[in-house]
């Protein structure tokens, strides 16, 4: 018998087929919300909220179609050299990514091969079907990073817009509020998903135990990034030039993954990309992308979110106290104060009490040291990646 903590079960199987639920019902609110947008002549709204869209999934496109390719070219994980992709020629899966198509791809061949594996048990031994699952959670841990990507790229931005837009503009609508409440979701099950499968997929790094811990880290992280999404769009009301602000910590982020010297990618193209990416994320939430001790960066980092927070309201009243008398304000600043305190206190508990005391996660390294064998491209990409 397996191992509890080492077996792809029916629950995962079945949170998988969630998770896609929840991706599904992002996308089409807001591409329905554009829509709308469009019909009603706002067509800067509409251009924007399909944007981000459009964005998103492009970027995980390229991951994902790259990831695949990088499959077939590693002997440990493709021994034959089957010119043949999870039995899809390269024309095939070219075409299937260019009509945005990648994710699917990989939530079909995950849902397919997770079927036969939990609940078709067939009398395999032990050591065969812990390769097995181990596969299968290499398979979904991949899915999680995309989603990842997808989630910092689409719903959260598609969040702060959606929110601007409510609150400097008066503007609600029901599908609004859908796509607001669908992002919100989507940002949640992508965070705690990834951050589960991650550290269930390396052997060096213990589990993050279900339960209490799993639930106080997804309150400090919802907590602090909603907070933050919302003074930000105060930040809007009070100007949309504060993106221009938003651009310089994008900007600040990118260049902080380059002086590290972050080394996700196996090619350089892909791996500024990937430091984009990580400037964008650094806008909504801290997260270590070298796998090291970074206890003083994500000190700053806080001190700066909760600055930033605490700012947001107090330069809206300044500046324009005529917003005191609309609904809004109030309860927005404090679900500001109230999210961005409560959100620190789950961190420091979390991280004081609940963090797995296991083996930290090596610096981030592509091809390993010279004359070891070389690592399946997914457990790399596994051990690379940052740690939210």
């Amino acid at each position: 018998m397996l191992q509890t903590d080492s077996e792809f079960t029916k629950t995962r199987w079945i949170c998988t087929i969630i998770g896609l639920g929840f991706y599904l019902v992002d996308i089409v609110t807001d591409v329905g919300l554009a829509v709308k947008y469009f019909l009603v002549g706002n067509l800067v709204w509409a251009g924007l909220t399909l944007l981000f869209v459009v964005v998103g999934s492009a970027a995980t496109q390229v991951f994902s179609y790259t990831w695949y390719r990088d499959d077939t070219r590693n002997p440990l994980v493709n021994p034959g050299g089957d010119k043949l992709i999870s039995g899809m020629n390269r024309g095939r899966l070219i075409g299937l990514h260019v009509l945005q198509m990648g994710i699917f791809t990989r939530y079909y061949h995950l849902l397919k091969a997770g079927y036969m594996a939990v609940w078709f048990k067939s009398p395999e031994t032990v050591e065969f079907s812990r390769e097995v699952h181990l596969v299968l959670f290499g398979r979904a841990t991949d899915l999680s990073m995309l989603k990842l990507f997808e989630t910092f790229l689409e719903s959260a931005p598609q969040l702060l817009f959606q929110m601007y837009i409510l609150l400097g503009h008066g503007h609600k609508s029901t599908i609004q509020c859908i796509c607001m409440v669908g992002s919100f979701i989507n940002i949640a099950w992508a965070i705690v998903d990834y951050r589960r499968c991650l550290r269930r997929s390396l052997p060096q790094v213990q589990e993050m135990p279900s339960g209490l811990p799993t639930f106080v880290y997804l309150l400090y992280k919802l907590l602090t990034i909603t907070a933050h999404i919302l003074s930000l769009s105060l930040f809007l009301v009070l100007s949309p030039y504060s993106t221009l602000g938003m651009a310089v910590v994008w900007l600040a982020g990118t260049l902080w993954a380059h002086w590290v010297r972050t080394d996700f990618c196996t090619s350089k193209g892909l791996e500024r990309l990937y430091r984009i990416i990580v400037g964008v994320v650094l806008i909504f939430t801290f997260f270590n992308v070298k796998g090291q001790d970074t206890r003083w960066q994500m000190a700053v980092y806080y001190v700066f979110f909760a600055f930033v927070n605490l700012s947001g309201p107090l330069l809206l009243v300044l500046v324009r106290p005529e917003v005191n008398a609309t609904e809004y304000f109030w309860p927005v600043t404090l679900l500001i104060f109230g999210g961005t305190v409560l959100g620190l206190a789950y961190l420091l508990l979390y991280y004081t009490v609940y963090h797995p005391r296991g083996r930290s996660l090596q610096a981030d390294e592509v091809d390993g040291h010279m004359g070891q064998e070389r690592e399946p491209d997914t457990m790399l990409r596994m051990r690379n990646f940052l740690q939210l």
